[in-house]
């Protein structure tokens, strides 16, 4: 009888143990997943590059693990992975969110469009879009320097008058309205032969080559100084403002997202034309690591806050 006591005894202390490990593993799960913050991005260099940049700040400012989603595709495929909450914040730009996702007119003013944004963003979708970085990541059409001298154009008008020049641009410059259906209305350009559909960099390339005459470039693109190109100005003023700016999720755990928030503020008003140019180029042609040139660009935000 003892034996079976004993036996019984041990049988309970082993499952308490056992119960008490699992408690402690799903307390520990859960703790590791509150902990953790997940960060998207589109699927180009600067989407990757602003990515790794919050990514760092966040992990600067706060003890939350970072997780790293990035090069997911287009606009829609990061805004739908932020609203299914499979990641908590990417960067988007304000034109793009404008146009793309809230379906509105475009603006050519920054700051309205930041508001219009940040409104549409809270009270359609519960999201909140923090205040954007200084660049203007515009859309712009842009041509081999040598060509357009000889065809004397320097802007999007002159190119009406050059219909059967060959143009190609990105899959999602040529859907969306804040891209050539857009621009082709409002110019009234269109092309003898329709424009091709090329991925960013066979684009840059072929420009390069002579292939194409007519391009949609970045006005952060590293490529553009590297390929001697002519950006054509926008005359008319069709492109609205891009800013870059975090767009955060609705994240459960407030104390988190006020971290996060915080964290990533720092961004605001920050990052020149010039200065994202310069790191987009780091990048595409001088081929190093996003993960060191985020780095560099984030101990020269900390250290011009020090100098402040």
């Amino acid at each position: 009888m003892r034996f079976k006591a004993a036996a019984g005894l041990l049988v309970f202390v082993l499952a308490a143990a056992g119960l008490l490990r699992l408690a402690f593993f799903v307390i520990d799960a859960q703790s590791d997943t509150q902990s953790r913050i997940s960060i998207g991005s589109k699927a180009d260099t600067e989407g990757l590059l602003l990515a790794e940049i919050m990514a760092q700040l966040i992990e600067h400012d706060t003890h939350l693990k970072v997780v790293r989603r990035t090069q997911l595709g287009g606009t829609h495929i990061c805004f739908h992975a932020l609203l299914a909450g499979e990641i908590d914040v990417y960067p988007e730009y304000t034109g793009t969110a404008l146009i793309a996702i809230l379906n509105r007119p475009v603006e050519s003013d920054p700051t309205r469009t930041y508001l219009e944004v940040r409104r549409g963003l809270a009270d359609g979708y519960g999201l909140e879009m923090l205040r954007p970085m200084a660049f203007n990541n515009t859309y712009a059409l842009a041509m081999s320097d040598r060509r357009a001298s000889e065809l004397g154009i320097r802007k999007i008008s002159d190119l009406v008058r050059h219909r059967d020049l060959r143009a190609g641009f990105p899959a999602e410059f040529l859907g969306r309205r804040d891209g050539y259906p857009g621009l082709a209305e409002t110019y009234d350009l269109h092309f003898s032969r329709e424009p091709v559909s090329l991925e960013a960099g066979l684009m840059y390339d072929a420009v390069a080559q002579g292939k194409l005459d007519v391009i949609a470039a970045y006005a952060t693109d590293g490529r553009i100084a590297k390929f001697s190109l002519r950006v054509l100005e926008d005359d008319r003023r069709f492109f609205p403002p891009y800013q870059a700016a975090p767009l955060l999720g609705k994240m459960a755990d407030a104390a988190q997202k006020r971290a996060v928030r915080s964290a990533l503020e720092r961004l605001a008003g920050r990052l020149s034309d010039a200065e994202v140019r310069r790191l987009n180029a780091l990048i595409e042609l001088e081929h190093r690591k996003v993960s060191d040139v985020a780095r560099e660009a984030v101990h020269a935000l900390l250290s011009a806050e020090t100098r402040r």
